[in-house]
């Protein structure tokens, strides 16, 4: 079982909506347009308005979640952000209304729409306040290609690179060590 790592205040909701696909159990919260409904109605992204998710609606919200973890995995293995994910982030914010509001903690984007588009617009609100004050840095995906669970790395240097060393660390090393066990004895 991995160790949550959950995320900050509302960052969470993305960590989660990222985990809606568990790759190592084959699962997937959106699989259908109900697994999809109910996720969003219990994350509250989708507001408290009339909530229909079509299937259309679906494959939009699995495209901005494997893009989503596109760019975690991306941050974590320090690589530059993939333009294809960036470009569906680009694709849904343009989709989607915004608006700002004004109180005494200083201004803050929300959702103006509803369903779908208001659950994709919330999260990218939510997305662009933590690159704002740096805690989408600290938001990471597991690199190993049997996880990619995102999790909320809360080292003092930023450097977890596992969503849980003690499985998916240790199964890479030791996937390592025996790659160099077999060229060193001459094996494939």
């Amino acid at each position: 079982m991995r160790t949550s790592q959950s995320a900050p205040g509302r960052l969470e909701v993305v960590r989660e909506f990222v985990n809606t696909r568990d790759i190592e159990e084959d699962t997937d919260e959106l699989a259908n347009v109900a697994g999809a409904t109910a996720w969003l109605r219990s994350s509250e992204v989708a507001g408290k308005g009339k909530l229909e998710v079509t299937d259309a609606g679906r494959r939009r919200l699995i495209s901005f979640r494997e893009a989503l973890r596109e760019l975690l995995l991306a941050g974590n293995r320090g690589e530059p952000l993939p333009e294809e994910a960036l470009a569906e982030l680009n694709q849904r914010s343009a989709g989607v209304e915004l608006g700002l509001r004004f109180d005494t903690e200083g201004a803050k984007l929300y959702s103006a729409c509803e369903g779908t588009d208001g659950a994709v617009a919330e999260l990218l609100t939510i997305v662009a306040a933590a690159m704002r004050d740096g805690n989408w840095q600290r938001l990471k995906a597991c690199p190993a290609e049997d996880c990619q669970w995102a999790f909320y790395d809360r080292s003092r240097n930023r450097s977890a690179t596992w969503c849980q060393m003690g499985e998916c660390g240790n199964r890479s090393k030791a996937r390592a060590f025996r790659a160099r066990r077999r060229r060193l004895s001459g094996g494939d």
